[in-house]
């Protein structure tokens, strides 16, 4: 069993190396045609973990793996296993502090995702209905769908938000064994060894960035949604973030005594500064009697009103800037600092830079999906279809008005990338370009002209994705097959 999971770890790391190689083979190559040949030389990287020990490597690993796991499992066996020292990488965090990851060799992610699937697949039925992740049978989607219609069955309801400092590095210890002693969970003592082996080296806290933590922090929190549950309060919980309702200001107010009862037992401090504490959330224009009220919350990258679900604002902004660079990468950055003989300059209304944007941009919010599929499955000739790209995040979504104003503002970023596209060319002295398909039409007429002009024969190539389209196709996907078929076929795989 050992075995198995170093291995399917090890697999796992050396498809993603072998992924990031292919994907930058491609791009330099890509780059030259665009570029010219003596665009920068290609630089293969190798994670850094690889030079601090073998056992990061998973081409090492794969080759010794009947050693690797004939070692651990002996151990394990004996009682004597302890993980090696994880390597700690610092991510920075948006408030200018950093955020703690724990980086485990791959024989011992192996072992602690092994840890995590057997104490899930016993232990699932004692969580809460309403905690949503790190399982295998819920998912943030069931969460955002049930927090979306709890809303819009109210026209004011009272909201509680409270958000905890450094909830994996600060939960006390004895705290955490005494929710898998007392409360009917499933847990061996080569289990409890096993789970003591991974914490042993930490005064306080869970490491973050191993699979065994995701099942801990639910333990940890088990206790806070029983006291929620029992005072008859409705809450969504993924992880640390939780969002408490209810039509009752006692009852609401009585959510803060039990956050904070769980706040002292566990050691988890509420960070003050991030916590909104309870508000009154009501219709825009309606009357309320309280100061503190709020049109819409922030859950898990969603904005939820009492009317609709929509992007949250800085998501959308991350969506906004990564489809301004690839428009700036495939139509401004190369006329602008290369040499034009690198170039292909666009002519007999032809622009291969323009199709290449639109294919990017088309990925990125539609993943493998192409135009003529999708309206394919919408009329009915495909029965199934899977969505990635980032709009396959927000399957729930129904603000059709931002979905709507999101379609216009990238009719007016692509126009106005062309505008000045041309600008540059005609700066280089190429004038030509001026009446050259797609610099040649007006604004109101580019959705229209893009969807019909051929390139090199096929109609579609510079078609303009749409985030109101493709909204309808996940809506289709998910009322015909569910959410869990249409949006993903591994939502439920959490191993680091």
């Amino acid at each position: 069993m050992i075995r198995k999971y170093i291995e399917a770890e090890a697999k796992k790391h050396s498809e993603r190396y072998h992924t990031y190689h292919n994907a930058l083979h491609i791009e330099h190559e890509r780059n030259k045609k665009r570029f010219g040949e003596n665009y920068n030389k290609k630089v293969v990287k190798k994670p850094y973990v690889w030079s601090v020990n073998k056992k990061y490597n998973p081409f090492y690993v794969l080759k010794h793996l009947d050693k690797i796991s004939d070692a651990i499992a002996k151990k394990i066996k004996d009682g004597t296993y302890m993980p090696n020292d994880p390597y700690i990488q610092k991510i920075p965090k948006k408030d200018g502090k950093t955020r703690t990851i724990t980086v485990y060799q791959i024989p011992d992610a192996a072992v602690s995702n092994y840890l995590y699937k057997r104490l899930l697949s016993k232990n699932k039925h004692r969580l809460s209905s309403l905690s949503y992740a790190y399982r295998n049978d819920r998912n943030v989607h069931f969460a955002i769908q049930d927090i979306g219609l709890e809303l819009q069955s109210y026209s004011r309801l009272f909201i509680s938000e409270f958000d905890f400092s450094d909830f994996f590095g600060a939960i006390n210890h004895q705290y955490l064994y005494n929710q898998l002693n007392k409360n009917g969970f499933m847990v061996s003592d080569f289990e409890k060894q096993l789970i003591k082996s991974f914490l042993d080296r930490l005064e306080r806290g869970i490491p973050q960035g191993t699979s065994i933590s995701l099942f801990l922090a639910n333990i940890v929190c088990w206790k806070l949604d029983r006291m929620l549950e029992s005072e008859g309060l409705r809450f969504a919980r993924y992880a640390d973030d939780t969002v408490i309702w209810s039509s009752d200001y006692t009852k609401i107010c009585k959510s803060f005594d039990i956050i904070s009862a769980f706040s002292n037992e566990a050691g988890i401090e509420i960070n003050a500064n991030k916590s909104d504490g309870i508000n009154l959330m009501v219709k825009p224009g309606l009357p309320s009697e309280l100061k503190a009220t709020k049109e819409f919350i922030e859950f898990l990258g969603y904005k939820l009103s009492i009317d609709k679900i929509s992007i949250k604002a800085d998501s959308v902004n991350k969506i906004k800037k990564q489809i301004s660079y690839l428009l700036y990468k495939n139509l401004i950055k190369p006329v602008k600092e290369y040499k034009l003989k690198s170039i292909i300059v666009p002519s007999n209304n032809t622009d291969p830079a323009f199709v290449t944007a639109m294919w990017q941009i088309r990925r990125y919010l539609y993943g493998n999906l192409t135009e003529p599929k999708l309206k394919s499955f919408m009329n009915g000739k495909y029965n199934r279809i899977r969505f990635k790209g980032i709009m396959s995040f927000y399957p729930l979504i129904d603000d059709v008005e931002q979905l709507k104003e999101l379609d216009g503002w990238l009719v007016s970023t692509v126009y106005n990338s062309l505008k000045l596209r041309e600008k540059l060319f005609i700066d280089k002295n190429i004038t030509s370009v001026s009446h050259n398909f797609p610099f040649n039409i007006d604004k109101d007429e580019l959705i229209k002209l893009c969807k019909v002009t051929p390139y090199k024969g096929t109609k579609g190539f510079y078609e303009i994705p749409s985030f109101f389209r493709i909204y309808k196709g996940i809506k289709h996907g998910i009322l015909n097959n569910g959410i869990d078929y249409t949006m993903n076929n591994k939502p439920y795989d959490y191993d680091y």
